[in-house]
């Protein structure tokens, strides 16, 4: 199993309309392959633990304390855990991870190692170690550097402070850059960091990033070290199937630049055109093109498939990670999780502090049931998919009206935690979490079964006849 279309964004705390860091991504991989959304509680191990790899056989001794965090597995261990993101109880986020593409020259100077780390593995032996997103960094970087690589991916991390971004582009190399507070990044599967800046506390690499680029010709030492033109592609592969991507988040977010969708000089951060809000995020994860040319959905476009559009029908499941500023941990950080297609779903908010998910969250494989709460917002979304212009106005009304319902259960949850002791947040966290994933369940499962009545009028075998006859 492997990921290979990913879309991501990251947000800077003074680019957020209330501080938040945020950091989020689409899982793509299969159109029918169940996500789970788990809480892993704090352990202590006895004796060292030592990971092993179903995917690829990757081994790793981890330390003895592992502390709590939320996590997305497979529905199946069968090619490995995949957990994808989650929010462990030190306060720092990961999402991992984002595929992305190296050139042939620097792969044959530093090519893949077959048993080394990859997406599968990220997130379980990082995010229980880490304390903060710098930290998170240093530890993957460290792990890479020694045990190599058996991919290119980027790989997110934010804590209440700082979101940042890192790219490993071949078997051993890296570097990581931090997201500018007043900013926000796109990446859609393209090494993206750009002018690395070797004495700047906001970049970390590996300690011989810039001797491999020099003795192998790659970089020209005194020359700026733009780590995307020496590491990455461009071609018309990625102009098809990336770059749009990042122009159509962008357009959104900073409408009042102008450039085109095939860009090879997108900027990896900008300023956005105002403060952003998590439902900003949703809207760019969510996007495919809307109101252009391009849109796949749209029966008028004239270029519906000349671009790939973020949301796909291969989307697994979406996620924000929201580190909210000036509330207790178990309530400061919420873990948004849209199951199946961003766009035809709804993103529901798990606070981190959470001992549990509802059980439906925790079910759900193949064949297909609906005891799972993936297949149950994958039946809207298929539902959909056959008259999806006619039920678009719809689907506005009730993701706008759910997300209203969420933000003032989470206002309820923010006003009821003033002053309770840490075991009490818990409880609070795992009672607001669970009325969050059922107020979303039946406000989707109302919009379902409509649009289930409604749809069997809409059969091509339906004739019209003579009310006279």
């Amino acid at each position: 199993m492997t990921r290979s279309s990913c879309t991501s964004i990251l947000i800077g705390k003074a680019a957020s309309a209330d501080g938040s860091v945020m950091i989020g991504r689409n899982e793509d991989s299969k159109a029918a392959w169940p996500k789970h959304l788990v809480v892993h509680p704090e352990t202590t191990a006895a004796e060292q633990p030592l990971f092993t790899s179903k995917a690829n056989g990757f081994t790793l001794g981890l330390p003895s304390h592992a502390l709590k965090y939320t996590a997305t597995p497979e529905w199946t261990y069968q090619y490995g855990l995949f957990e994808e993101a989650g929010i462990n109880s030190a306060g720092v986020a990961m999402s991992a991870t984002e595929s992305a593409y190296a050139n042939a020259r620097v792969l044959g100077a530093d090519p893949f190692v077959e048993a080394g780390i990859t997406e599968e593995a990220m997130v379980t032996v990082v995010l229980p170690f880490i304390a903060s997103a710098r930290e998170g960094v240093e530890r993957l970087g460290r792990i890479v550097s020694e045990h190599g690589t058996g991919e290119a991916n980027g790989v997110l991390f934010a804590d209440h402070d700082e979101a940042w971004y890192m790219e490993i582009a071949t078997g051993h190399h890296w570097v990581a850059q931090r997201i500018p507070d007043d900013a926000y990044a796109i990446v859609a599967n393209q090494l993206s960091i750009q002018k690395v800046l070797p004495e700047s506390p906001d970049f970390m690499y590996d300690a011989d990033l810039f001797k491999f680029a020099a003795q192998n010709h790659f970089w020209e030492p005194g020359t700026s070290f733009i780590f995307r033109d020496i590491f990455g592609t461009t071609g018309a592969f990625d102009h098809t199937y990336n770059t749009a991507r990042v122009w159509d988040g962008q357009r959104r977010l900073t409408p009042s630049r102008e450039a085109h969708p095939m860009a090879d000089d997108l900027p990896f951060a900008l300023q956005p055109d105002r403060p952003l809000f998590v439902d900003d995020a949703f809207s760019v994860l969510g996007a495919h093109f809307d109101e252009t040319p391009y849109d796949p959905a749209d029966p008028a476009a004239t270029q519906k498939h000349r671009f790939r559009p973020i949301s796909l029908a291969r989307t697994q499941e979406s996620h924000v990670l929201q580190m909210r500023q000036d509330l207790p941990f178990e309530i400061a950080d919420l873990h948004w999780i849209a199951m199946g297609v961003a766009a035809q779903s709804q993103f529901v908010p798990f606070f981190a502090g959470t001992t549990a998910t509802p059980a439906d969250y925790q079910r759900g494989g193949l064949p297909a049931s609906l005891d799972s709460a993936y297949w149950q917002y994958k039946l809207a979304s298929v539902l959909m998919d056959a008259h999806f212009h006619h039920y678009a106005h719809q689907l506005e009304q009730v993701q706008l009206a759910t997300h209203a319902k969420l933000l003032a259960n989470i206002a309820k949850a923010d006003a009821a935690s003033k002053g309770l002791a840490a075991g009490d947040l818990q409880a609070l966290a795992t009672q607001a979490s669970a009325e969050n994933a059922a107020l979303a369940k039946a406000d989707w499962q109302r919009f379902t079964m409509a649009m289930l009545a409604e749809s069997t009028d809409m059969s091509p075998l339906n004739f019209s006849t003579d009310d006279q006859l």
